[in-house]
C-alpha cells in the first residue's frame, strides 16, 4: 500500500513538470449543508475520467495612445492539445500533448513554443489559481494591412513572453451556486442560480525580443517606444463581478464577467539603451463562458476563459491576454478499494 502511494506521488510530480500543458486541481472538502444540497450535488464517492481537447494562448496588443489609433496584435500559432483528465483522491489532473501543425500553417503563421503549468485549489467559497506560462514565436496582425489568402503573416520567432502569477476568487452565494460545476464538473448544479464574485490577482508579465518589438516601420505612429525591446509589468488587481448558471434537465449555460482597477509597476528598455520605470493605474477583466451537460454519470461541455490586463506607457498601451478553449466529455465511476483514499491521506500512508 505504501509503495503504491509512493509510486503515484512520484509519477504525478514528474509528469506535472514535464508536459507542455498540465493542470492540477485540488478540491477542498465540502461539509453537508441541507440548503446547498437542494441546489448542488456533490460526488464524494466517485472518481472521474475524461478525454480533453484544449488550446491555450498568451497574446498581446500594442496600441497607439496619441495621434492616431494604430494597433498591432501579436499572436502565437498554438496547435490544439489532446489528452486525458482524471479526478481521484480529491485531486484533478489534466495532461495534454500538442497536435503537430501542418506545413501550410507553419508557413503562414510560423512556429510557436508553449510551456503552461497551472495549479488550482477550489472550494465552495474560495478558489486559488497559480500559473506559470512561457510562449515564444509570434506572428503580427495589422488591421490596416490586407494579407492575401495563403500569404505568410509578418513573423517574429525571437519574441518571448512570460506570465507568472496567482488569482484568488470568492463566491458569495456559495450555498446555492457552485462555481466549479461548470468548469471542472466536480459538482452538479441542480437549479439555476448565480452569485456575486470577487477576484484578486497578482501577476508579472514580460515580453522581450532580440530587436525592437514594434520596429522602425511604425516609428511615426509610436515614436520612441517603437524601439522598445523589453517590457515588464507587475500588476495588482481587484475585480468584482457576477456569474450565473442557467440549468435545464442537466444542460447548463454559464457566464462570468468581472471588471476592476489594476495597479501597475512598469519597466521598458529600448534598443538605444534607454530605460524607464513608471507606476500607473489601468483595468483588469475576467470573462468565462461554459456550456454543456452535467449528469449523475455522464458530463461534458465547452468552455472559454480569458483574463486581460492593460498597461499604459507614454504613447503605447499594452494589452496582454491569457485564455483557454476546452472541449471535454467524461464519466463518473464509483470508487473502490484504494481509490476511496484522499490526497490528504497520502502523507499518513507514506509516513504513519
Amino acid at each position: 500500500m505504501r509503495f503504491l502511494f509512493a509510486v503515484l506521488f512520484l509519477t504525478t510530480s514528474v509528469t506535472v513538470y514535464s508536459q507542455e500543458d498540465t493542470q492540477v486541481t485540488v478540491l477542498q472538502k465540502v461539509e453537508y449543508d441541507s440548503l446547498r444540497a437542494n441546489y448542488i450535488k456533490t460526488f464524494p464517492d466517485h472518481f472521474f475520467l475524461w478525454p480533453v481537447i484544449k488550446q491555450r494562448r498568451l497574446d498581446f496588443e500594442m496600441n497607439q495612445l496619441r495621434g492616431g489609433n494604430k494597433s498591432l496584435t501579436y499572436k502565437t500559432n498554438n496547435p490544439f492539445s489532446m489528452g486525458l483528465g482524471v479526478y481521484l483522491f480529491e485531486l484533478g489532473i489534466e495532461l495534454a500533448f500538442s497536435v503537430p501543425l501542418d506545413e501550410q500553417s507553419k508557413k503562414i503563421y510560423g512556429e510557436s513554443d508553449a510551456r503552461d503549468l497551472q495549479l488550482n485549489i477550489i472550494g465552495k467559497k474560495w478558489g486559488i489559481e497559480v500559473y506559470s506560462q512561457k510562449y515564444s514565436g509570434f506572428y503580427i496582425e495589422d488591421p490596416d494591412e490586407n494579407i492575401p489568402a495563403g500569404t505568410p503573416y509578418p513573423q517574429r520567432p525571437d519574441i518571448v513572453t512570460r506570465n507568472l502569477g496567482t488569482t484568488i476568487n470568492y463566491t458569495f452565494n456559495n450555498r446555492k451556486f457552485s462555481f466549479r460545476s461548470a468548469y471542472n464538473f466536480a459538482d452538479r448544479q441542480l437549479r439555476s442560480a448565480g452569485s456575486f464574485l470577487l477576484f484578486g490577482s497578482l501577476s508579472g508579465f514580460k515580453v522581450e525580443a532580440d530587436s525592437a518589438i514594434i520596429g522602425p516601420r511604425y516609428a511615426d505612429e509610436y515614436g520612441i517606444e517603437s524601439g522598445v525591446d523589453k517590457i515588464r509589468s507587475t500588476t495588482l488587481a481587484v475585480a468584482p463581478g457576477y456569474t450565473y448558471s442557467l440549468i435545464y434537465k442537466g444542460f447548463f449555460l454559464n457566464g462570468t464577467l468581472a471588471l476592476g482597477p489594476a495597479h501597475n509597476w512598469l519597466y521598458y528598455h529600448t534598443e538605444d539603451g534607454v530605460s524607464k520605470n513608471d507606476i500607473k493605474f489601468s483595468g483588469y477583466i475576467v470573462a468565462r463562458i461554459g456550456l454543456g451537460y452535467n449528469g449523475d454519470h455522464f458530463f461534458g461541455g465547452i468552455s472559454f476563459l480569458n483574463q486581460s490586463r492593460t498597461t499604459k506607457f507614454d504613447n503605447v498601451e499594452v494589452v496582454s491576454s491569457s485564455g483557454a478553449f476546452k472541449i471535454l466529455i467524461g464519466y463518473r465511476f464509483r470508487e473502490f478499494g484504494v481509490l476511496k483514499k484522499r490526497v490528504w491521506d497520502i502523507p499518513k500512508a507514506l509516513f504513519p
